[in-house]
């Protein structure tokens, strides 16, 4: 049994290095998971380039693990029913599991909660609280969906992105049968919105994108969306004012990364009465939000805080299904060596990549998909 963990640690605003940590013991009420994939978002993207408190504070990226649990003590087996050799996804909030928000089922406005997976600094024992590493330490109060394992790894870790597609489309944006859905953005989010929306019966499933987006647009259609709109060809509104003879759409999704506009564009789209969900982080950028039009369109607009238990659980149910060819979305495999050129290359900072799930494997002994971009170890 090896006693040293390698991780891959952010120091500052693009900088990432290897560094070695000891390995964990092991109590009665925590437990060891043996990282298999861990996939990266744009909010990753935005700490590779400005990490909290401006790098000062080591931190292991990477707060969409799957593993394998290594190690497990008694009573945290019985709690999470889980044994050695269980595969399962960890969430990326650590809450006290204790105070009336939890008690609730608020537990994601918990005021107690640890610092969130992929944010916690290194120098909180034992260290290992990112996904960006062979190992990772399991709190006593994380939580834990298990997760078929035989599914590849690459695929079985979509469960977050797929996560917040089923919250925002189903539970937040309260989609209903024979309902139009119009979502901006075709990202890994946008993607799985799409496929959220088809399970849940929409009638019609429309996608936005930028000329570089293409493929992903493709690849909307592919997963069940009736219409796409290139945004710097066509006019949004007045395409979906087209596509749906005037009606609008009843939920309106907005995931855009950083653009302000596409706000607006959700407000002017979205039918009287309807729902918009924002999701789409800007970055701190000021959005001009017209309160009159929300007021006389009587829009309900709602705020989406990441994925919640039952998100994360029907997702993993829609993955294990096998009912979409989820294997089409990942598009790179890197190793835990080159963890920075992985968030890069989603960022779309490598020339000639065309990135849409990009996820680091650090174990190379775990199965996964044959290779399609990226390093392996």
């Amino acid at each position: 049994m090896t006693q040293v963990v390698r991780a891959a640690v952010q120091v500052g605003p693009r900088q990432i290095e290897l560094r070695e940590f000891p390995r964990p013991v092991i109590g009665p009420d925590d437990g060891l998971l043996r990282v298999e994939a861990c996939g990266i978002c744009g909010s990753d993207v935005e700490q590779y380039r400005h990490p909290r408190g401006g790098g000062t504070t080591p931190v292991i990226p990477g707060h969409e693990p799957l593993g394998i649990v290594e190690e497990v003590g008694d009573r945290a087996a019985a709690r999470w029913g889980v044994r050695p050799g269980d595969r399962v996804a960890l969430e990326v909030l650590i809450p006290c599991r204790a105070c009336e928000l939890c008690l609730t089922g608020r537990y994601q406005a918990c005021p107690n909660k640890r610092p969130a997976l992929g944010y916690t600094p290194i120098t909180s024992e034992p260290g290992l609280w990112g996904g960006y590493a062979e190992y990772l330490y399991l709190h006593p109060n994380a939580i834990l969906h298990r997760v078929r394992g035989d599914i590849p790894a690459e695929v079985a870790v979509m469960f977050n992105p797929m996560g917040a597609g089923v919250r925002w489309t189903c539970h937040l944006g309260a989609l209903q049968l024979g309902e139009t859905v119009l979502i901006l953005g075709a990202g890994q989010r946008g993607i799985a919105a799409v496929i959220a929306a088809r399970a849940a019966g929409a009638a019609t499933i429309i996608v936005t994108g930028l000329e570089r987006d293409r493929r992903k647009l493709e690849l909307a259609r592919e997963f069940g969306a009736d219409h796409t709109i290139n945004v710097e060809r066509e006019d949004t509104v007045e395409r979906v004012r087209e596509i749906t003879d005037g009606r609008l759409a009843d939920l309106v999704l907005e995931l855009t990364p950083g653009a302000t506009e596409p706000v607006l564009h959700a407000l002017q789209s979205v039918r009287h009465g309807g729902r918009v969900v924002l999701a789409g982080l800007k970055g701190g950028r000021p959005v001009e939000l017209p309160s009159d039009l929300i007021i006389n369109k009587a829009i309900t607009v709602m705020g989406a805080y990441g994925v919640d238990s039952r998100g994360y659980s029907e997702a993993i149910r829609i993955i294990e299904s096998g009912r979409f060819p989820l294997e089409k979305l990942h598009t790179h495999t890197f190793p835990l060596t080159e963890a920075a050129r992985a968030v890069e290359t989603l960022a779309g900072e490598v020339l000639g990549e065309d990135a849409i799930h990009v996820a680091i494997c650090p174990n190379p002994l775990s199965p996964t998909l044959p290779r399609k971009g990226g390093g392996r170890s």
